[in-house]
């Protein structure tokens, strides 16, 4: 199965203070918007979204369709496709994207642990 890019989305209480330390670490702005509260940084391959009041918990995010530079793949897994396997290996969905739809959509799914998968795809 192919999930596209990789990033962790990280739940943050002051996104300018966390822009601040992780530009230290090497990361610089790829996308996103500040004063919507949220930031895509990069350090190489490396991928971290940052969100300010958008959400409780981190969360692991696969853009398929993406690589990580957010280029268009030519070959990738459908969200609508990865989400039909997920259910037809019993996986339970905290949220389904609309399987008669086609272009963007996402799904949400908890590992065994309780932590938060996104499967979100743009294209």
């Amino acid at each position: 199965m192919k999930l596209g890019a990789f990033s962790v989305s990280l739940a943050v209480k002051d996104i300018k203070a966390s822009k601040a330390f992780y530009e230290t670490l090497g990361f610089k702005v790829f996308a996103g918007d500040l004063e919507k509260n949220y930031l895509i940084m990069k350090n190489e391959s490396t991928l971290i979204g940052l969100f300010q009041g958008m959400f409780e918990n981190n969360i692991l995010t696969f853009n398929p369709g993406w690589d990580q530079d957010a280029n268009t793949l030519e070959n990738y897994d459908d969200v609508r496709a990865i989400q039909k396997h997920l259910k037809s290996n019993n996986i339970t969905l905290t949220s389904e994207a609309d399987e008669s739809t086609t272009g963007p959509a996402s799904l949400v799914v908890l590992d065994p642990d309780g932590n938060t998968i996104l499967i979100d795809q743009h294209i």
